[in-house]
C-alpha cells in the first residue's frame, strides 16, 4: 500500500495537502536520471546555468500571492510578512555575482614548461533535505549554487512544507531548467536513509534536528558522501553595559518571537549587563505584549500560531518545568485569548532562570525567551558558552573591538555585533559542537557542491 504523507495546516487542524511517498525503486529511478542528466548539465556554459537559476527564481517571484498563502496554511507564519523573497533574492544574486570567481581556477604555474593548476568540479548529484521553518530560503542556500556549479539537485520538503517543493520545481522548470536536473520527491525516512546508504547521492545538505542529523551520518556511514548538516541552535545575545538600550531590547525580542520563534538562529536566551537589566526585562516586557497573537491571514497578526501543535507543547512543557523549578514568568497568557492550548501559543519572557532549565538548555524554537544578569563580559562569554549548540550570538555594545574580543572567546558559527537573527551571503554560515558542520553561501559555499581536482601538464620531455 502506498504510504501518504500529510501536511497538517497549524491554522484550523485540517489536512491541508497529502501526497503519496515514493517507494525505494521508484526513489532510485529519481537519483538514476539526475545521474544520468549530469553531465551534460554540467556541460552547459557557466552563463548559462546562471541565467536559468536567476530565471527560475525569477519564476517564484512571479508565484508571490501563492506562495505567501501556502506558507500561511503549512506553518503558520503570518502573510503581512510576505515570505521569504527578499532573501531568496538577496542570496540568489549574491551566489550568481560571485560563481565566475569561486568556480575559478587557481593557477599555479602557466609557463612555456608546467601548466599546474586546481580545477573546482562538481560533485555530481546533491541530495537537499530542506525544513518548514523557513523552507524557501534554506533550499536556495544549496540549490542555486549546486546547479550553478553543474550538479543536479534533488529535493525532499519537509512534509510540514510539502509544497514548497512543489512551486520550486514548478518555477525552474518553467525557467528552462530540465526536469531531470532538479527534480522534487516525497520521500518517507526509510526510504531517505536507504538512499544515503547505497551512495545514491554526492552531497547531502540537511537542515534538521541534532537527531535527524544523526540518523543522517548514520546512514551516510561508511559510503564518504559529503555532508553539510545545519542543526540545533540555542542562540544568545549579550547586552553589554555600554548597549544601545532600545535598540537591543528592539532586535534580540524581533531575534526571540518572530515566526513564533521558529528561527535557525533565533534568540532563545539574552544575558544582560546587572546595571541594564532592569530596564531591559521592563522594556522586553512591553515589546511582547504588544504582539498580536492570532489567524496568519488576519491583517493585524503579528504571532502566527506554531507549525504544529506538537512543537507547541514541547515550549509549554519547558516553560512550566522553569515555572516548578523557581523561573518567573513575566507575560499573563490571559493577554493572548487566542492561546488554545494547541499550536496557538502564547510568548513569553522568563526570568530568575539558571542553565539547570531545559528552556535554557535545550532546543525551545518557539516564542519563549529566558533572560539572566550578568557582572561583565567573562561572565557572559561564560554563559554564551555553556551550550551543546553554536550557530550564532548577538554582542550588543557601542565598541567594535569589545566586540570582536569577546566573539573570538565564543564557540559560534557567526558573530554578530548589534544585530541577530540575520543571514549574510558574502559569509559563511556555519555552525559548530551540537549545531553541526559544513557551510553554506559565500565562496565556501561553492566549494562544499564541488570537489578540487588538479592538474600537472608538462609540456616538455626533458
Amino acid at each position: 500500500m502506498t504510504k501518504m504523507i500529510q501536511c497538517i495546516s497549524p491554522v484550523d487542524g485540517r489536512v491541508y495537502a497529502e501526497r503519496p511517498a515514493l517507494s525505494l525503486p521508484e526513489a532510485e529511478a529519481v537519483v538514476a536520471r539526475a545521474r544520468a542528466a549530469q553531465g551534460a548539465w554540467a556541460a552547459r556554459p557557466l552563463a548559462e546555468r546562471i541565467a536559468l537559476v536567476r530565471a527560475g527564481v525569477a519564476k517564484l517571484n512571479e508565484m508571490k500571492d501563492q506562495v505567501v498563502e501556502e506558507l500561511a496554511w503549512q506553518m503558520g507564519r503570518p502573510t503581512r510578512f510576505g515570505g521569504e523573497f527578499g532573501g531568496v533574492n538577496d542570496r540568489t544574486d549574491y551566489m550568481a555575482q560571485i560563481a565566475e570567481t569561486a568556480l575559478a581556477p587557481m593557477v599555479i604555474e602557466d609557463s612555456e614548461r608546467f601548466t599546474r593548476q586546481i580545477l573546482r568540479e562538481p560533485v555530481g548529484v546533491v541530495f537537499i533535505v530542506a525544513p518548514w521553518n523557513y523552507p524557501y530560503l534554506t533550499t536556495i542556500n544549496t540549490l542555486v549554487p549546486a546547479l550553478i556549479a553543474g550538479n543536479t539537485v534533488v529535493l525532499k520538503a519537509a512534509s510540514q512544507t510539502m509544497l514548497v517543493g512543489e512551486r520550486l520545481a514548478q518555477a525552474f522548470h518553467a525557467a528552462g531548467i530540465p526536469e531531470d536536473v532538479f527534480q522534487n520527491v516525497t520521500l518517507p525516512h526509510d526510504v531517505t536513509e536507504a538512499l544515503i546508504g547505497q551512495r545514491a547521492f554526492n552531497f547531502v545538505n540537511f537542515t534538521g534536528s541534532v537527531k535527524g542529523g544523526q540518523a543522517i551520518e548514520r546512514a551516510a556511514a561508511g559510503t564518504f558522501t559529503g555532508l553539510g548538516l545545519e542543526l540545533g541552535g540555542k542562540d544568545p545575545g549579550y547586552v553589554a553595559a555600554d548597549a544601545d538600550l532600545d535598540a537591543a531590547v528592539d532586535s534580540l525580542m524581533d531575534g526571540a518571537m518572530f515566526n513564533a520563534g521558529q528561527c535557525c538562529c533565533g534568540i532563545e536566551r539574552i544575558y544582560v549587563h546587572e546595571s541594564l537589566f532592569d530596564a531591559f526585562v521592563a522594556k522586553a516586557v512591553d515589546w511582547v505584549k504588544a504582539l498580536r497573537l492570532g489567524n496568519p491571514f488576519e491583517a493585524g497578526t503579528t504571532l502566527g500560531p506554531m507549525a504544529h501543535a506538537r512543537f507547541a507543547a514541547l515550549v509549554r512543557a519547558q516553560i512550566a518545568e522553569a515555572v516548578a523549578e523557581g523561573a518567573q514568568p513575566l507575560i499573563d497568557p490571559a493577554l493572548f485569548p487566542a492561546d488554545d492550548g494547541g499550536a496557538y501559543l502564547a510568548p513569553q519572557i522568563l526570568v530568575n532562570v539558571n542553565h539547570e532549565m531545559r528552556v535554557m538548555r535545550e532546543e525551545s524554537f518557539g516564542p519563549v525567551v529566558g533572560i539572566m544578569a550578568v557582572k561583565d563580559d567573562a561572565e557572559a562569554v561564560a554563559a554564551m558558552n555553556d551550550s551543546p549548540y553554536g550557530l550564532t550570538c548577538s554582542i550588543w555594545t557601542a565598541d567594535p573591538a569589545r566586540a570582536a574580543e569577546i566573539g573570538a572567546q565564543l564557540q559560534t558559527g557567526t558573530v554578530f555585533m548589534n544585530r541577530c537573527d540575520y543571514l549574510d551571503p558574502a559569509l559563511c554560515w556555519t555552525g559548530c559542537k551540537d549545531t553541526g558542520r559544513g557551510g553554506s553561501l559565500s565562496v565556501l559555499g561553492y566549494h562544499s557542491v564541488t570537489r578540487p581536482k588538479s592538474y600537472h601538464l608538462k609540456k616538455v620531455t626533458k
